[in-house]
């Protein structure tokens, strides 16, 4: 089988192709290598799979390939590609986002209308449902994101669910729950406050702290992945999280105690866009899926940890 892996350089497109890899699949990797961060990391996170045989990497926006040709190479369509990013989606960049979520995932389910994929699984973001009243957050929940980026990715489903209506393209999303681990992007929080500890710098705190997330170890999140175009429901979407719902305050008390440092905070106003909470509620994955969580907080953190300390995985870090 060969499958097609979008936005394959980034944090979990490239642990998901290794996977791919791993149980013996082809894959090829599709990524417009964005400015978002540096090109340097994310070759890093590409130094494993460009060594095998069976991974092919095409650098180009979706936007401007030509897609049924693509298409018609491929059984099975992971689509992550994006512009990433809350905090840095509003204002004039905005148009990054349309151009790179919007109109690429436009693109690619007009190409699968004609050359129909077995699966077609494309990443959403627990960022769709913005602030809501009550917790756990159901795929049943309002949708109503408090970012741009938030409002992207809910045109991407949108988007993805009338192609599969109208069209039969067997679109899955998954709304991803703060993904962290080893190649997490270096604008995320964890990725930022072990190098803050390691390098005894201050860390903002954007509000009071008590502000709660679900965390979703990659790896977890890949299992989800593969598990969506095996099992998942055409027209479906799952919410994928770590199971517990944890404060920042939390966070860094496991961060100074995994590294041995006290952190330094700032106080900073909370920030727009960012939601107070986040906790998924994961039984239809379970249900569909057999998704489950595997990696508890702590072993996730000091798995981060450890990649964070190996200067030769992370260049210029």
């Amino acid at each position: 089988m060969t499958a097609l892996v979008t936005g394959v350089a980034g944090f979990i497109g490239s642990h998901l192709a290794e996977a791919l890899v791993n149980r013996g699949e082809d894959v090829i990797g599709v990524d417009s290598f964005l400015d978002y961060y540096s090109r340097e990391l994310k070759e890093a996170n590409l130094a494993l799979l460009v060594e095998s045989p069976r991974f092919t990497l095409i650098e180009k926006p979706l936007q401007h390939m030509d897609l049924e040709v693509l298409l018609a190479r491929v059984e099975v369509v992971y689509h992550l590609a994006a512009q990433a990013g809350v905090r840095a989606s509003w204002g004039k960049d905005f148009s990054i986002y349309t151009d790179n979520n919007i109109l690429a995932t436009q693109r690619l389910l007009e190409a699968a209308v004609r050359r129909p994929p077995t699966a077609f699984v494309y990443a959403s973001s627990s960022s769709v449902y913005g602030d809501v009243t009550e917790l756990p957050m159901r795929e049943s929940s309002p949708l109503n994101p408090v970012s741009p980026y938030g409002v992207s990715k809910l045109a991407v489903e949108k988007l993805c669910y009338l192609y599969s209506a109208n069209h039969a393209v067997p679109t899955v999303g998954l709304r991803y729950f703060t993904v962290y681990g080893p190649r997490q992007r270096p604008d995320m929080a964890f990725h930022r406050l072990f190098r803050r500890a390691r390098d005894g710098e201050e860390f903002p705190l954007f509000g009071d702290g008590l502000q709660t997330r679900d965390f979703t170890y990659v790896s977890d999140a890949v299992q989800a992945t593969l598990a969506a175009a095996d099992r998942g429901r055409p027209g479906s979407v799952y919410n994928i999280g770590g199971g517990a719902r944890v404060s920042l305050l939390e966070v860094f008390r496991e961060v100074e105690s995994i590294t041995g440092v006290k952190l330094r905070l700032r106080r900073e106003p909370a920030q727009k866009g960012d939601m107070r909470d986040t906790f998924a509620d994961t039984t239809a994955a379970l249900t569909d899926l057999d998704y489950r969580a595997r990696v508890g907080l702590r072993q996730g953190l000091e798995a981060e940890w450890n990649w964070l300390k190996t200067p030769v995985a992370r260049p210029g870090l």
